[in-house]
């Protein structure tokens, strides 16, 4: 694995700071390698420990970020045949900043001919005063293969919620796939109410994406825990995909939901033995 040289420092004006974190993958005989890691800012960038023929690596946030005014992103590519997971240290914690300018974090992802990219990090937490928007903009080739994870908690324990706008755009082979917007927090019409998340301050999503599908697409299925403790839908996409949502009263509970769905989203028998599960 080679690394890029690392970036200037990143700029930090009135307005907050802006930088930006590069990943490439690329495939290199029986295995992955990173020919770019180049951190910036917030983000260090650090290479696991490689399973298989993937390579892997942890986001681990340098410095408290997103602050309001912040300009946040991420660009990952997952070139032709490669297998790139993406994962983080710890929670990425939105805090209130210095202006009253919200913060904007957006995430690229490539993922090019028999790839697959893997995104896992730790949940988002929107801190009570927060101001986030976050994008995820995502080209997917037709034999690509991704998996999406995001969890958001809103507020931490005991505070209110802060402000967090997303939305979710997934092309494969140039078409749109998905594109879907969120709002939850002060100033997001109905948020809070039955049509939402009603009592519960978790949310989150799983998105998989796999040529597979269109052989042998998951069926829809709902899963509920104990009455209160949240439930979870999945739903078939044409595409083909899988979107998993759900949402619960913590973090805790939300991530059971999450996990509870990972079997109902293998790949059928046939291709899956040369792909580890998400």
């Amino acid at each position: 694995m080679s690394l890029a040289a690392s970036s200037p420092a990143p700029a930090a004006a009135a307005g907050g700071v802006h930088a930006t974190a590069r990943i490439s993958a690329a495939s290199r005989g029986s295995t992955t390698v990173l020919p770019v890691l180049d951190g910036d800012g917030p983000f260090e960038l650090r290479r696991l420990r490689s399973r298989s023929a993937e390579a892997r690596v942890c986001i681990i946030g340098a410095m408290s970020a997103p602050l309001g005014g912040d300009r946040l992103r991420i660009e990952a590519t997952a070139q032709q045949g490669a297998t790139l997971h993406i994962t983080s240290a710890a929670a990425t914690l939105a805090l209130r900043g210095a202006t009253p300018e919200p913060a904007t974090y957006d995430v690229h992802l490539t993922v090019a001919e028999h790839a697959e990219l893997r995104w896992a990090p730790r949940p988002l937490i929107c801190a009570a005063g927060s101001n986030l928007r976050q994008t995820w903009t995502i080209d997917l080739a037709p034999t690509a293969r991704l998996v999406l994870r995001e969890e958001q908690l809103l507020g931490r324990t005991g505070e209110p919620a802060g402000q967090v706008a997303t939305r979710l755009t997934v092309r494969r082979g140039g078409r749109t796939l998905l594109d879907q917007e969120a709002a939850y927090g002060p100033g997001a019409p109905g948020w809070d109410g039955p049509a939402v998340l009603a009592e519960y301050r978790a949310t989150g999503q799983v998105l998989t994406v796999d040529p597979a599908y269109e052989y042998a697409p998951p069926v829809t299925r709902l899963v509920g825990l104990a009455p209160g403790d949240g439930h979870a839908l999945l739903a078939p996409l044409a595409g083909p995909a899988t979107l998993v949502t759900a949402v619960a009263p913590d973090g805790h509970r939300l991530r059971r939901l999450l996990d509870a769905m990972r079997a109902a989203t293998r790949r059928p028998a046939s291709t899956s033995s040369t792909h580890r599960e998400p």
